[in-house]
């Protein structure tokens, strides 16, 4: 963006000028939605006939059970009975938007519960007892055996992390749920997500202001509905999501921060060249970074073709919680999950580091 013209830069910063409204411009490419709310006919008004929420643009938050309606765009990977453990719900942001969450718990060991071949051991998830087999609230109804024998057991199997991820730009939850079921079985934590005022099925608009209004009531979500604790919360933020990510980690404390692909500031992904933070500048990750209290891990690619690699270098030099970073050589900026060692460090960091550091 070096070379944009005179009249361009008039467009893009005096039209109007204000930091939120070229952010905006800049940023935020929020998707054809890819999944709906639906009311579960028991709590949801209207009983069996309600409109999903997705085109009820109006509605507030509201308690109650729903159910998670994908389209084919969303491109699940797994079973029903995975989609069906998926709990979504809409929350409301201080600022008055709806925002949708998505709370994924974590699914011990082997997700497809097959039975054995070749007389291999076999381990299965059978499904819950009641609700009493939920990993947060006590353990699991497992099965093993080998062939056509199966042994049932009841194994508590505590996640002792949420993470709440704040996912990257031109995607929603539909698309990012698969991921989901797979991130949080891998690292045996719980995941809780949200969508951006504009995004999925939250009403409003992207901006600056309603994407730290959005993970502030997120947050409160987290913690009113699930009784979750502060020290037993991860924060973790891909790219344009470690802007809410970082905003909230430098507010409050909380068990750790994850910042994957981040930028340093707005002004400096749209002009490389930029040495100090303007009063106009949008996203100020890198001023905010240094009120972190919790370890900070941060995952970049080398060769990242969106947010530059020097932009990881520059959040690790100036966080004083930042623990040993991932730098992922020949990675770009949306491939990163698919090396190994995102992964291995990201478990080597929970189940290893976060504990000796709580010692």
């Amino acid at each position: 963006m070096n070379g944009l013209s005179l009249s361009e830069l008039c467009c893009l910063f005096c039209c109007p000028p204000c930091p939120g409204r070229i952010a905006a411009k800049l940023a935020f490419l929020p998707p054809e939605a890819t999944y709906s709310l639906v009311p579960e006919p028991e709590s949801g008004p209207g009983g069996a006939g309600a409109a999903p929420l997705g085109t009820l643009r109006a509605s507030s938050g509201a308690p109650g059970r729903w159910k998670l309606h994908l389209t084919e765009r969303a491109d699940f990977q797994y079973s029903q009975r995975e989609l069906d453990t998926i709990e979504v719900f809409p929350t409301k942001s201080a600022r008055g938007n709806r925002v949708s969450c998505m709370y994924v718990r974590c699914v011990p060991g082997a997700r497809q519960g097959h039975q054995a071949q070749g007389g291999h051991p076999q381990l299965a998830w059978l499904g819950r007892p009641g609700d009493s087999s939920d990993p947060v609230s006590g353990g699991c109804l497992l099965g093993w055996g080998t062939g056509a024998t199966l042994t049932c057991g009841y194994i508590c199997l505590l996640a002792r992390y949420t993470v709440l991820f704040s996912h990257g730009n031109a995607v929603d939850l539909g698309q990012m749920s698969s991921f989901y079921i797979g991130l949080g079985s891998r690292l045996h934590c719980n995941i809780f997500s949200y969508d951006y005022s504009g995004y999925g099925a939250s009403s409003g608009r992207p901006s600056e202001r309603n994407l730290y209004a959005d993970i502030d009531a997120a947050w409160q979500a987290l913690r009113t509905r699930y009784g979750i604790s502060p020290d037993s919360i991860i924060l973790y933020g891909q790219s344009i999501g470690t802007v809410p990510t970082v905003d909230l980690a430098s507010r409050y404390e909380c068990a750790a921060v994850v910042l994957h692909s981040p930028l340093t500031s707005g002004m400096r992904v749209a002009f490389p060249d930029t040495k100090k933070t303007y009063c106009f500048d949008a996203f100020p990750n890198i001023e905010k970074v240094s009120k972190i209290t919790s370890p900070v891990l941060i995952i970049h690619g080398t060769e990242d073709e969106v947010i530059d690699f020097s932009h990881g270098l520059a959040l690790y030099e100036r966080c004083p919680k930042a623990v040993e970073p991932l730098w992922v050589e020949g990675a770009g900026h949306n491939d990163i999950e698919l090396y190994s060692q995102y992964l291995e460090r990201l478990r080597r960091f929970i189940s290893q580091e976060l504990p000796s550091q709580r010692a």
